[in-house]
């Protein structure tokens, strides 16, 4: 094991989407939620829970006022807000959204993401002095990808161009990345992506070699990134430093099927999914999002953080948790309460309700990851018999499972 990326065990996702809708509105979370209005309180709030770490995000379209023209208005209160707090900070660049007039499939694109990244990364050092700060260049290709480019329900909703759009955030994350280390070459990267699990219908056993290059294409964009496959792209190994894994109960299912809930016997336990990720790069990585909503929160969080001491037992480098989102917002289709936060909405004072038994279930998870990274050794001796045999309360999640796959439909 290496040594700790974060100053805490957890990090708080502060969800920031950016993307357009169909009928033509621009999300905005960070100002749905208000964490833009009340950053500083909000930081305060992560750090009297015991998070002295998060994930936040640029609105790329709110400061790039005009072709390499830049307004850091919106950004520099929240850094200097984090700063004060103490709050160390992954800072997503992209998060599903670019200004109006670019456009994604161009090469003015990637040329102006590079530049908007080497500016962001000067402005960062200037207000911090941190030689070695965290930025993640593009959130969650493979998804964005899929969602904006194959099937057609994000922005800018174009079909069976998946692919072709892949690629070209593969090209703009190595440019930016690039511009980064040239501004500072001690930055971390951070590269996110969903981590997947697809299993053939057993009477289908035709299906197996589908499913699994389907699964395989999780890893695309990261090999990308670092150079080991389509090197026309212009990855290299260093570029893939820190590798974020999103993981929902909904990232597992039948090909051409079902959701795999977590008691299915095809279901894969999370330690395994980690395992791979960390043998296949050798790199750090961390859970950079999970989360789900109601009264299934605890039993998630108990799940996901003993999976991640399981796969650490197992040999995995895994630094930590983010919990996403942090707070509650308002639903990007249809502004529906999303009540998976640890709190929810701000009041006009900034104040903002805590879930309890969520809360209580972070204490008991901040401790048993608490200090520094275990051995291989340490992390087995500290786990139980059920832990190392089955994990935690699958079944009890089986229902949460069938909720959220409703929910998360576009």
């Amino acid at each position: 094991m290496s040594a700790p990326l974060f100053r805490s065990p957890f990090l708080g996702g502060f969800e920031c989407s950016t993307h357009k809708r169909r009928d033509g509105r621009r999300l905005d979370l960070a100002a749905s939620t208000r964490h833009d209005q009340f950053a500083a309180r909000d930081y305060r709030t992560l750090r009297e829970a015991g998070i002295l770490a998060a994930r936040d995000g640029l609105r790329w379209h709110r400061i790039e006022v005009a072709p390499g023209r830049y307004d850091w208005s919106s950004a520099v209160p929240m850094i200097r807000a984090a700063r004060d707090e103490g709050i160390q900070v992954a800072w997503d660049l992209l998060h599903f959204g670019w200004p109006d007039d670019v456009d994604v499939f161009s090469a003015d694109f990637i040329e102006r993401f590079a530049r908007f990244a080497g500016a962001f990364t000067r402005v960062l050092l200037e207000e911090t002095g941190d030689p070695a700060p965290f930025l993640a260049p593009l959130n969650e290709p493979s998804f964005l990808s899929y969602a904006a480019g194959e099937e057609g329900f994000f922005f800018p909703f174009a079909k069976k161009r998946g692919d072709e759009i892949k690629r070209q955030f593969v090209r703009a994350i190595v440019a930016a990345s690039e511009a980064i280390l040239a501004a500072c070459p001690g930055a971390r990267l951070v590269h996110t992506d969903p981590i997947i699990n697809i299993a053939a219908e057993p009477r289908r056993p035709q299906d197996r070699l589908a499913a699994e290059l389907h699964r395989q294409s999780q890893f695309v964009a990261w090999d990308g990134i670092a150079g080991r496959a389509q090197p026309e792209l212009g990855g290299r190994a260093a570029l893939l430093d820190v590798i974020g894994v999103n993981y929902y109960i909904h990232n597992q299912w039948i090909h051409d099927g079902e959701l795999l809930v977590p008691s299915h016997p095809h279901h894969l336990p999370l330690r395994w999914m980690l395992l791979e990720v960390s043998e296949r790069y050798r790199r750090p990585l961390f859970v950079s999002e999970t989360g789900i909503e109601a009264e299934a929160r605890p039993g998630w969080l108990r799940y996901v953080a003993g999976e991640v001491r399981a796969a650490r037992a197992l040999g995995a480098d895994v630094h930590g948790i983010c919990i996403y989102p942090i707070f509650d917002h308002p639903g990007w289709e249809d502004d529906r309460h999303c009540p998976n936060g640890l709190w929810g909405y701000a009041d006009d004072e900034g104040n903002r309700p805590i879930d309890h038994p969520y809360a209580e279930e972070l204490k008991r998870q901040q401790a048993a990851l608490a200090g520094p990274l275990p051995s291989r050794e340490e992390a087995f001796a500290a786990l139980t018999d059920r832990e190392l045999l089955d994990g935690i309360e699958s079944r009890d999640l089986d229902a949460a499972a069938r909720v959220m796959e409703d929910a998360s439909k576009p």
